[in-house]
């Protein structure tokens, strides 16, 4: 199942309008909202994602839709520590065959990089990636955001839901005792760190270069008690299945969609796309037409996003948000929003602080 873009959306696609994440931290978000006395449910249900359809295996979600629902619930909380609550209220179990998958792999680094391989998945709002660490035989694993221009309130809630569930999952399906060697935040540091201590057990660090932790390689060569190699391969070739059928339309787009955002202000050629994933450009110019849309189309919905996005902080001027959305100038920027919405930036400012309010 699949979320229809409202009739108010432009034809083309974008993380606005692309459904194509598991609801798995939305699903977590709203139990753990519940435990403080906030009801998510009436949000949910004016986004068109009533308890029925919460409930349904092929429930897909946008990007807007999940920040949005994230970003009320951190004003209805007031608590800064939600992602980490959320990442710790998880268990493998949500993640159902790859849940599976991770618990039949071999060693803890493994079971670690065949989530990153499956990401899309999971319901992963961050972007995966694993590699060897700089030093002795560390394991590096980090956590970068689909768009640099997220609202930060959401980007910090990710990214700290994100290595809360790694830390909570490895304790589960491993060892109590696990801790990473490091943990460290591109966000500013939060009011308290107790929480965070509490939680990793290890040196936390925040206005880093990157969302990274590093796991020692004792832990990272841990075998996994439930390894089984025959139940880990039949699982694989499930999970390989379900990567195949989304293959050809929503991970083109959603990687597509993140190239775009993690680039902007500029904005990187067809030509250079089309090398980047080892294809021509009449292939990918036929996948995109595929999935009834072209790369025009796709990048003035990642630069709407990000404008959209930029709007909502008040010490973003008109200038500011449009150079770090691509635009050559403010004039520009003002068409663009005009085509979008018909509306000025001014305006349009007013009516996205309202319906937040």
């Amino acid at each position: 199942m699949s979320l229809a873009p409202g009739p108010a959306d432009p034809p083309g696609t974008s993380r606005s309008t692309s459904a194509t994440i598991q609801p798995n931290i939305l699903r977590c978000l709203v139990v753990v909202a519940d435990e403080r006395g906030v009801d998510l449910r009436p949000l949910l249900q004016q986004m068109g994602l009533d308890e029925t359809v919460m409930r349904s295996a092929a429930l897909r979600v946008s990007y807007r839709q999940g920040s949005a629902v994230i970003r009320r619930a951190l004003e209805l909380t007031g608590d800064e520590h939600l992602g980490l609550k959320v990442g710790a209220a998880q268990h493998l179990t949500a993640w159902g065959l790859l849940g599976f998958a991770l618990m039949a792999d071999d060693t803890l680094q493994h079971a670690i990089e065949t989530g990153v391989k499956y990401q899309n998945l999971s319901g992963a709002m961050v972007v995966w990636s694993a590699c060897a660490g700089e030093q002795d035989d560390a394991f590096e694993l980090r956590a970068d955001l689909p768009d640099p221009a997220m609202d930060p309130a959401v980007a910090s809630f990710l990214s700290e839901e994100a290595f809360a569930s790694v830390v909570t999952l490895s304790r589960l399906a491993v060892d109590r005792a696990f801790a990473p060697r490091a943990v460290e935040f591109s966000c500013p540091p939060p009011r308290r760190l107790d929480l965070h201590e509490a939680l990793f057990r290890c040196p936390v660090r925040f206005a880093a270069p990157a969302n990274r932790m590093v796991i020692d390689g004792a832990w990272a060569r841990t075998p996994m008690p439930g390894r089984d190699s025959v139940s880990y391969a039949s699982t694989l070739e499930m999970l390989d299945a379900q990567m195949s059928s989304r293959r050809d339309q929503q991970d083109l787009l959603e990687v597509l969609e993140v190239s775009v955002a993690q680039s902007l202000p500029v904005v990187p050629s067809f030509g250079e796309q089309a090398r980047r994933y080892a294809t021509s450009e009449r292939t990918l110019r036929r996948r995109l037409a595929d999935c009834g849309t072209t790369y025009e189309a796709l990048v003035e919905g990642v630069r709407r996003e990000r404008v959209e996005q930029l709007l909502l902080r008040p010490e973003m001027t008109l200038r500011d948000i449009a150079r770090r959305a691509g635009f050559s100038d403010e004039r520009a920027l003002r068409r663009a929003v005009h085509r979008w919405h018909g509306a000025s930036p001014g305006r349009l400012r007013e009516r996205i602080r309202s319906d937040r309010l």
